[in-house]
């Protein structure tokens, strides 16, 4: 099947673009983005993805602020042609590649809405490509990519209106692709065996004045990294700045690392601390200080109604609800996060986000279950 793709010389295999090189169920190509004001009076997320392999595209929009997370689900049959970013309402339109993106979820009777443009503020920086496998089967290989930028628009719910000024709301665009498990477990495979229910993942993408710094890790249970990445990005005002895809003065990072404290009942920071360990040892520690806290499943992460690449029907959407402070921090649906971060290094202060997962034993925190609380 030919798709307007087919019109540029990118082809990495003899079959059309619209065709994915696998045939795994969980082939995937996600947009995701978050957006927070300096403050910390609000963080928003946005989610969208199309899974060729079961012809679903959905999506999700969620923004917690005054003390409720407020949710927008979509999903949908994916059309035949992989440049249409439609679900009912919801769209997102490319105005330059890697430069400006827009996101729109037009009025409907879930009440919540947004038209929002980021503008990047940094070229791209390649993640190292995340690769897992359980003897012998694959269950995660995917190429990410994250950019950091500003926002500027409206978001509207519950009769509220929240101007996005481009001047105090920063955030980050993250693009992956590949296989990564979702719609559940494929019931034609043997259930895996308990102590495979294990993840430690820590992102925390931070903005400064004069730079952005990028972290990552995943970690095993006796806490050895199997994947990491860190870099230092320069920032522009001008978009004609910003040298190509990627910037050759983008800085590397030789290795990273973090320090946690939990607030006692949870598995979630109540601070943190990562190091940036430059080429030839010097290090830089950055304190984050957690001053809002977003659930992931908002956006489709781990929700048991409306998780990614569940068919839902044509065409389907809803919203949802919750007051912050009546989630139970220990449901497994509410493990994964994003909290807003005022981020101190030195003198100086940045804000950015701190992303976990942690499930499953972990020998550093102490941590011997599927889902022990800290102490």
């Amino acid at each position: 099947m030919l798709s307007k793709f087919d019109d540029y010389p990118i082809h990495q295999t003899a079959a059309p673009i619209a065709h994915p090189i696998s045939g795994d169920r969980n082939h995937y190509d996600r947009y995701w983005f978050n957006g927070y004001q300096d403050d910390g009076e609000f963080y928003f997320g946005i989610g969208a993805a199309r899974y060729p392999n079961l012809g679903i595209f959905d999506c999700g929009f969620s923004i917690v602020r005054g003390g409720e997370q407020h949710a927008f689900h979509g999903s949908a049959r994916a059309g035949l042609e992989p440049t249409d970013l439609r679900c009912g309402p919801f769209r997102i339109e490319i105005i330059e590649p890697m430069r400006r993106i827009r996101v729109v979820l037009s009025d409907n009777d879930t009440g919540i809405s947004a038209d929002l443009t980021f503008t990047a503020r940094t070229a791209c920086i390649e993640e190292g490509r995340q690769t897992i496998a359980r003897s012998p089967r694959l269950i995660m290989d995917v190429t990410r990519f994250a950019q950091f930028g500003r926002w500027e628009g409206e978001i509207r719910y519950d009769g509220t209106v929240v101007p996005i000024n481009a001047d105090r709301v920063y955030g980050t665009k993250d693009r992956s692709w590949g296989v990564r498990p979702v719609a559940g477990a494929d019931p034609a495979l043997a259930p895996e065996p308990p102590h495979a229910t294990q993840a430690f993942f820590l992102w925390a993408p931070l903005h400064w004045d004069d730079r952005c710094t990028h972290f990552g890790v995943f970690e095993n249970a006796h806490g050895r990294k199997w994947h990491t990445d860190g870099a230092v990005l320069p920032v522009y005002d001008d978009l004609a700045a910003i040298p190509g895809a990627e910037d050759p003065a983008t800085e590397v990072l030789a290795s990273v690392e973090h320090h946690l404290e939990y607030l006692s009942g949870t598995r979630r920071a109540g601070r943190a601390t990562i190091d940036l360990v430059h080429e030839g040892g010097a290090t830089e520690s950055i304190d984050l200080e957690p001053v809002l806290c977003f659930r992931m499943k908002g956006i489709g992460y781990m929700h048991p109604e409306w998780g990614h690449g569940m068919w839902k029907g044509e065409l389907a959407y809803a919203g949802e609800m919750w007051k912050v402070d009546e989630v139970d921090p220990m449901a497994i649906e509410n493990q994964h996060i994003q909290q807003v971060v005022i981020a101190r290094s030195g003198t100086q202060q940045g804000i950015g986000v701190l992303e976990q997962i942690c499930f499953g034993p972990h020998a550093r925190y102490g941590f011997t279950d599927l889902l022990d609380p800290a102490p």
